[in-house]
């Protein structure tokens, strides 16, 4: 089933739109997820989660890059999960019980905390837009997939110091875009 299939189906409230994403990108999932989780059952609780998220968001969301956006979406809910299980192994379940009785209060959003994340974000993408096709492959794969050398090498076929070189000089490259625009590294 394609992409576009699969929103109109979240679209319709059709509950195949979730077979849809399992079938298609499960795998994909359960895969970045084990990448910051160690435990089985926090991957399949993590993929889960994102199931249920994505049943809430779209509508009114209608992501461009559906694969992109439950990459990203189980990505950022494993490192939640990763947070809380630490918070919790340090004696932090009191912290986080304060922090949900806070978010009642105030939403939490620090506007300019958000400002300077969201216009990294923008110096990030542009940059990735100037880098050759090869170098942005590595530096997505590694960064964003989160993904060993080892592992960026058996999938690129390119030699590890090749593949080094290339995520060393693509962080100096973005260092100095983000140093032009004031943001420190």
């Amino acid at each position: 089933m394609d992409d576009k299939k699969i929103i109109e189906l979240f679209f319709a409230r059709d509950e195949a739109a979730l077979d849809g994403v399992e079938k298609k990108y499960g795998a994909l999932c359960r895969y970045i997820a084990s990448k910051i989780l160690v435990m089985r059952e926090d991957v399949e609780e993590c993929v889960n989660d994102v199931l249920l998220a994505l049943w809430n968001a779209i509508p009114p969301e209608r992501p461009r890059d559906l694969r992109a956006y439950i990459g990203k979406s189980v990505r950022n809910r494993a490192h939640e999960i990763s947070r809380e299980e630490n918070a919790w192994k340090r004696g932090g379940r009191i912290r986080i019980v304060g922090d949900e009785l806070l978010t009642m209060l105030d939403d939490g959003t620090d506007l300019a905390a958000d400002f300077e994340a969201k216009r990294a974000g923008k110096i990030i993408s542009d940059f990735l837009q100037k880098i050759n096709k090869n170098d942005k492959k590595i530096f997505v794969l590694r960064y964003w997939a989160g993904l060993e050398i080892r592992e960026i090498t058996q999938q690129t076929g390119f030699g590890e110091s090749r593949v080094k070189m290339s995520l060393h000089r693509s962080r100096k490259k973005l260092a100095e875009e983000l140093g032009k625009e004031g943001i420190t590294v």
